[in-house]
């Protein structure tokens, strides 16, 4: 299992994006995104960060359902 980079925020939204996610808004420090998947609507808070703590990069990806080794594939 490959660990979870310490990336800027930038580039994790960028990964993001290309999985499907959109960003809906941004309220101080703070990126919300958003992703349908049939009639479920998931959302994500990412801080913006440079960087993004691993541990919190961690729980992005969980949130996400996203593996780390598919989350690298985006980069």
């Amino acid at each position: 299992m490959t660990k979870v980079p310490g990336l800027p925020f930038d580039a994790v939204i960028s990964a993001l994006r290309r999985a499907g996610w959109v960003v809906v808004r941004q309220k101080g420090s703070h990126i919300r995104l958003q992703k349908h998947e049939g009639e479920e609507t998931f959302k994500l808070t990412i801080p913006a960060h440079r960087p993004i703590k691993r541990s919190t990069l961690s729980h992005i990806l969980k949130q996400a359902r996203l593996s780390v080794d598919e989350f690298i594939a985006l980069l």
